[in-house]
């Protein structure tokens, strides 16, 4: 390709901005880095995307946005546009060293129980995979794991050769929950620092391949196991899980709160449990109230990451282990879930990046 058609496709892809990243300066295709190799290949144009976080359902948006921005300087203007997905490392604290075998991890949170987290964790882990992401799921719930269910993951898991413990995989999703760990009738009676110490342990010494996200599914509350995964583990970003009730509210300020305390970035509030449709005459209604996620995010100067239905759908595909994202792939639902997921790794892409594997590492040793 001559150096004259380089200089005109990279100044028209400086042109063009991914939306989730924003219209800021340094956001634009160039100067992002998302574009990769460009040639003139069977005639046409070719030019790869590599887009910095989850986001391959939108692969025909993409193409089409790239291809039309080219077709001016193309030959006979065939553009062929391929994309891909990869994902960085965003920065960790000084004071914390990063987990082996994970890059990012997503602490879903919520104040209180009952606003359908688990749940949520489980379909938002579902869409970064589907997404085109490497996914790990990690049940911090040690007292109530629930994730073992929602994923099929029941039975025991095992320690390999290196003595890690082998997380199950479930639809392509890397899973690892006290659950596997324990008897489903036998209940860990521990107090705070005992739980808060198995779950560093099954967070540290399990063999994670690769993982661009590792979503963790937090207990409810702020105690001890809250804290210990804040102050003592890389945690990239949290999300928030709210109901728009003024209760559920309460407690969700409390979470979101007790994550900036700690430095922790709030990648966003989803609202679950916005609306119920009726099956029966398609009435929408509000049963716990309507707004209350987005007022919230608002009030903190986060990101509203979008609502989610009340729907006996979801409960009944998570109860039976194959959650809506997996269960309906093409359903309204999991499209939402889909549209959260690549919101959120947008968030997380727009985190600083973790170049501490770029610098040499030095030793002293004696003269």
């Amino acid at each position: 390709m001559t150096t004259d058609l380089q200089s005109s496709v990279n100044a028209l892809l400086s042109t063009v901005f991914d939306p989730r990243l924003g219209p800021a300066p340094g956001r634009d295709l160039v100067s992002a880095k998302m574009v990769g190799e460009v040639a003139i290949k069977d005639g046409a144009l070719s030019v790869e995307i590599v887009l910095p976080y989850a986001a391959m359902g939108e692969e025909s948006l993409w193409k089409d946005r790239v291809s039309r921005a080219l077709a001016g300087v193309a030959p006979g203007g065939k553009v062929a546009v391929s994309v891909s997905v990869k994902v960085k490392a965003r920065a960790t604290p000084a004071s914390m060293k990063r987990l082996s075998g994970i890059k990012n991890i997503i602490a879903v949170a919520s104040g209180k129980g009952g606003v359908g987290k688990s749940t949520t964790a489980a379909n938002l882990a579902l869409a970064l995979a589907a997404e085109g992401a490497r996914v790990g799921m990690m049940d911090a719930d040690i007292y109530g794991p629930s994730q073992t269910m929602m994923l099929g993951t029941a039975g025991q898991a095992y320690s390999n050769d290196q003595n890690k413990i082998e997380p199950k995989v479930a639809h392509g999703v890397q899973v690892i929950s006290m659950g596997m760990l324990t008897n489903d009738d036998t209940p860990m009676v521990w107090r705070g620092p005992m739980a808060s110490s198995a779950m560093e342990q099954l967070l540290t010494e399990t063999a994670w391949d690769d993982v661009d996200y590792l979503v963790v599914d937090m207990p409810p509350g702020t105690g001890d196991i809250q804290l210990t995964l804040s102050q003592r583990v890389p945690v990239t970003g949290a999300v928030i899980v709210t109901t728009p009730q003024d209760i559920a509210l309460l407690d969700a300020k409390k979470g979101l709160v007790m994550f900036e305390k700690v430095k922790v970035p709030i990648l966003g509030i989803i609202e679950n449990m916005a609306m119920h449709i009726c099956s029966k005459c398609g009435n929408v209604e509000h049963i716990f109230g309507e707004g209350g996620g987005a007022r919230m995010a608002d009030q903190y100067d986060v990101q509203f990451l979008g609502s989610l239905p009340l729907d006996i759908r979801i409960r009944e595909q998570a109860d039976s282990g194959r959650p809506s994202v997996v269960a309906e792939p093409q359903g309204a639902i999991a499209q939402a879930y889909r549209e959260i997921a690549r919101t959120i790794g947008a968030r997380v892409a727009l985190l600083s990046e973790d170049h501490s594997a770029k610098f040499p590492s030095i030793k002293i040793v004696g003269t």
